[in-house]
């Protein structure tokens, strides 16, 4: 099978590159990690300006109606600039979720918003098992009211809408209303800030059951692994490039044969998890038999991979990969996070086994 990108999915790759370059450059990145939220208002304006907000949404609904391998095409080069702030949670996410469990008229009126930049959302899900299985949610509404505790909430402090998953049903809830408590948590990715969210009997209202939610999350776990695939290249690039200019015995590094195994390691597995995301992202596009295999591959070998790529960028930087100036840390901490997000290697190579023998006992 050959897969190549058509003209308008380069153009979109080509110009969201452009775009982050001049928008989100790594000084606005220091400077929003520095700040509480890692927000910009301004910037997501920008990001609603250029459709980013709304590119998988229907077009009824504002959005640009466009497919999951261009959101894959669009997380990379966000991943690469290292986007801060509430895109992936908003639109990657929650927009999701919405697409999958709320009705038209729901769906209407919260993608619209969300597609304009009006409206920016995220999804509690994880509980103090922290298990990404939805069999292992706990909390439940009674009576339109959600009462528990969901943790590692991805930035809670400025969203309009938390979509949180319970027991019983997937809820809508505003953050503003009263009995809902959001609380800091130390991040690993300072770019995607955590929260704890406490929820006493607060008014929610129903999108949907949660069965709802699983090709959701399967659109979410390849958004993210594309964004990795992002962080990798970017982290490739500034190596090869310290390699070509660092010199030792007065000769570059990168002339040096065990460094060029480092960075030809590195192009190795940012290659082969780019190659594995496209192929997820087009599975789920176009529903094939084996989608959801091929998200649990993508995520796992994006996982490692993007540890591997940013283990070895460092140790080629050697002294330097450590510095708080330099940027590699800063992309190692959040391949680090989001190695973990929607199910580590370990937790999606047991998803892959139980869907292999599923697979198995319905052909037999």
């Amino acid at each position: 099978m050959e897969f190549g990108l058509n003209e308008s999915q380069e153009i979109l790759k080509e110009s969201a590159r452009k775009f982050f370059a001049g928008e989100c450059p790594m000084a606005e990145v220091r400077r929003l990690t520095e700040t509480d939220t890692a927000f910009d208002a301004h910037l997501w304006a920008k990001l609603a300006e250029q459709g980013y907000t709304g590119i998988i949404f229907p077009e009824d609904t504002g959005g640009a109606g466009l497919g999951i391998v261009e959101l894959a095409l669009l997380m990379e080069e966000a991943g690469r600039a290292l986007l801060p702030g509430p895109f992936f949670s908003t639109v990657a996410l929650a927009g999701s979720v919405l697409l999958a469990v709320a009705d038209a008229a729901q769906r209407r009126d919260y993608l619209s918003a969300i597609s304009r930049g009006e409206a920016r959302a995220t999804v509690a899900f994880l509980e103090a098992s922290a298990s990404w299985d939805p069999a292992d949610v706990q909390i439940t509404a009674v009576k339109g009211k959600l009462k528990g505790e969901k943790l590692f909430v991805p930035d809670a402090a400025v969203a309009d809408w938390i979509i949180a998953v319970a027991k019983n049903g997937v809820f809508l809830v505003d953050p503003k209303s009263g009995g809902v408590r959001i609380t800091p948590m130390r991040s690993m990715d300072l770019t995607r800030k955590l929260y704890t969210v406490q929820f006493d009997n607060v008014p929610a209202e129903k999108l949907g059951e949660v069965s709802g939610i699983s090709k959701a999350f399967d659109v979410a776990a390849v958004a993210l692994a594309a964004e990795m695939v992002g962080g990798m290249q970017r982290t490739l690039d500034l190596t090869v490039e310290y390699a070509k200019t660092r010199k030792q015995f007065g000769k570059p590094i990168g002339i040096f044969q065990a460094v060029q195994h480092q960075c030809a390691d590195m192009y190795l597995e940012t290659e082969s998890a780019r190659s594995a995301v496209y192929y997820a992202a087009w599975g789920l596009q176009e529903n094939t038999f084996d989608a959801a295999s091929s998200v649990s591959i993508a995520k796992m070998y994006a996982s490692d991979a993007s540890r591997t790529v940013g283990n070895r960028g460092i140790q080629v930087h050697g002294g330097m990969g450590f510095t708080w100036e330099n940027d590699l840390h800063l992309y190692y901490r959040r391949a680090k996070a989001s190695e973990t997000a929607f199910g580590d290697p370990t937790f999606h190579r047991e998803r892959l086994a139980h869907l292999v023998i599923e697979a198995g006992a319905a052909s037999a």
